[in-house]
């Protein structure tokens, strides 16, 4: 089952699905595909209800009695009837697509929140007939697809009707960057780290600046002032359709602006709550919803056990929180070029840089396995502290090796991230004071200095050094 050309990548994704839809079972078969929205999810199942001759059915926002209308049509198609069946329930239509005999193909729900949030019994309803055809020795395959995430992840976990049915559970996540590199055509390694910063590894914004790339360094500028930052087009508002789509709430402004404290620097929940003017408990539900829907990751501090902090996951949220919102109502009216000037330096120092840290994360996340000199067990950041000098070392790539019961933890690699400094001794320095610190608690015997830089490399940092550039980062894409 060729996948089609119109799909970029997903390879991986594709082919978990054509296992799911071709596999023989004598059982059921659910499948689940979750991942935030514009990720492309709706391009692979509905090529893979086409290529297998299944069904497809596209939910939309509406009322229980229009969605059965929709879904008997799509049924009506899919069997060639003269006229499609009538249901007067999900009860009676769920019961009437697990009767149905010799499909091909997986029936695939797509939208399946905008189902289930109008009729919650629906879950319930799947999971009966989903164990009567286990027991009938029927072999319908089901696969359920959605963008709320919060939605998504809850319908195989914990208590809910459906767990431990499923056999897949996909989640199509955004192209990493070197992916994205290659999406977007951008074959410079610094331009390519710029685009990354606003658009991410989402492929659906290409669509919305109509294949508007780049075409250098000299042009970027114009390119964020002809598409990210242009009320005409539809990347503009994108940032704030995005909190809106991905959950249901009620006071938005809140969540804006602990996005925007995340966004700001202030990663921890003190530092959250200070920024927005609540409790430190008053944002726990905000902090989890956000969490749960994709927009806030959280990252442990490797060296404290139970310190994290929060980082915004999506991009062009950060770069609408820190450049487009401060000055939303002189960018609805024309005045872009200003706003952009006035915010360059915090594009860079707000968006860029933290961004390019998560970026050399990744890079080491993917790196073969002599780099560091065996697989790592877990990559991250994580503060140091340095009571004697009263200071703390920020170390923004840490490379552990897995634990081992009874033995002390080896450090791998200790790595500096600079956007736009040149990385020198005093960069070192303080990489190795970070190692001295903590050969108390740890293996540092064996662990790499690295430095990551976007600006370039002093001559006498020395051959045991490791230094990673933006051609480093970009080697097996450019």
């Amino acid at each position: 089952m060729r996948k089609p050309a119109r799909i970029f990548a997903r390879n991986q994704e594709w082919a978990h699905l054509e296992r799911f839809a071709t596999a023989s079972s004598e059982h059921p078969q659910l499948g689940v595909v979750s991942g935030r929205r514009r990720q492309g999810k709706t391009y692979l199942v509905e090529a893979l209800a086409q290529q297998t001759k299944g069904l497809y059915f596209g939910a939309t926002q509406a009322m229980e009695t229009e969605s059965l209308a929709l879904f008997a049509t799509a049924i009506g198609e899919h069997l060639r009837a003269p006229s499609p069946p009538r249901f007067d329930s999900w009860d009676a239509a769920i019961r009437f697509l697990f009767s149905i005999d010799g499909s091909p193909g997986p029936f695939v729900i797509d939208e399946f929140p905008y189902l289930s949030a109008v009729s919650p019994a629906l879950p319930s309803i799947l999971q009966r007939e989903i164990d009567q055809a286990a027991s009938a020795g029927r072999q319908t395959r089901l696969l359920l697809c959605g963008s709320v995430m919060s939605v998504m992840g809850g319908l195989l976990a914990g208590t809910a009707p459906l767990r431990g049915r499923a056999t897949l559970e996909l989640v199509v996540r955004p192209f990493d960057y070197l992916l994205a590199a290659e999406f977007w055509g951008a074959v410079d390694p610094r331009l390519a780290v710029l685009l990354h910063s606003v658009v991410g590894g989402t492929p659906a914004y290409r669509r919305f600046v109509n294949d508007d790339s780049p075409r250098s360094m000299e042009d970027f500028d114009d390119w964020v002032l002809r598409t990210a930052l242009s009320p005409a087009s539809p990347l503009f508002r994108e940032a704030r359709y995005l909190l809106q789509e991905e959950m249901d709430v009620r006071d938005s402004a809140l969540y804006h602006s602990v996005l925007a404290a995340v966004a700001s620097g202030n990663s921890t929940r003190g530092g959250i709550a200070n920024y927005v003017g609540r409790k430190a408990t008053d944002i726990g539900h905000h902090l989890a919803v956000l969490e749960d829907s994709g927009l806030l990751r959280r990252q442990q501090d490797v060296f404290r056990s139970g310190r994290s902090g929060y980082q915004v996951a999506e991009p062009l949220v950060v770069f609408y929180q820190v450049v487009m919102r401060p000055q939303w109502g002189l960018l609805e009216s024309g005045r872009a070029a200003n706003v952009w000037k006035a915010a360059r330096a915090r594009f860079f120092s707000q968006v860029v840089g933290p961004h390019f840290e998560q970026i050399c994360r990744e890079y080491a996340t993917a790196a073969p396995v002599e780099l560091f000199g065996e697989l790592p067990g877990e990559i991250g950041a994580g503060v140091v502290a340095d009571h004697y000098n009263r200071s703390q070392i920020e170390v923004g790539v840490v490379v552990l090796a897995p634990a081992e019961p009874g033995r002390r933890r080896k450090i791998l690699s200790l790595g500096e991230v600079k956007w736009g400094e040149v990385m020198g001794r005093r960069h070192l320095d303080r990489l190795a004071r970070a190692r001295q610190l903590l050969s108390k608690d740890y293996d540092t015997a064996d662990t790499i200095l690295a430095c990551y830089s976007g600006a370039g490399f002093e001559e006498d940092l020395g051959s045991e050094v490791l230094t990673v550039g933006l051609e480093d980062l970009y080697s097996s894409a450019l």
